[in-house]
């Protein structure tokens, strides 16, 4: 069996990190979307208790209200340091495209090299 060329490995590393670096994005659509769907729900519970607030001044619906702000706060705090920072992006997507194009240009002189 031949050894693998360090090209080769160094391709398959840089592979592996695009993957895992794929995977985090996904993970993070996914908890951002969640968040956001938290949020709408909050927003609407915390407008109702606001209503029922301003009808009825009990201590009970000024703390309700008081830990929906605090939710809804923190949640945006935590949607805010979720947001993609361009620059992760334009990494992923250039590894993307150089690496397609490796593959290409492979493609073509395996193509060539079988003619």
């Amino acid at each position: 069996m031949s050894q693998p060329m360090p090209e080769d490995t160094e391709l398959d590393q840089a592979l592996l990190e695009l993957e895992r670096s794929l995977e985090q994005l996904q993970a993070r659509f996914l908890q951002v979307k969640q968040d956001r769907a938290e949020q709408r729900q909050l927003q609407q519970h915390l407008s109702q208790a606001e209503a029922a607030l301003k009808q009825e001044r009990s201590p009970a619906l000024r703390s309700e209200v008081a830990q929906l702000k605090q939710k809804l706060e923190e949640l945006e705090i935590a949607l805010e340091s979720q947001l993609l920072s361009w620059s992760w992006v334009r990494e992923v997507f250039w590894q993307a495209v150089r690496f397609g194009g490796i593959g290409i240009l492979i493609g073509w002189l395996l193509r060539a090299w079988a003619s």
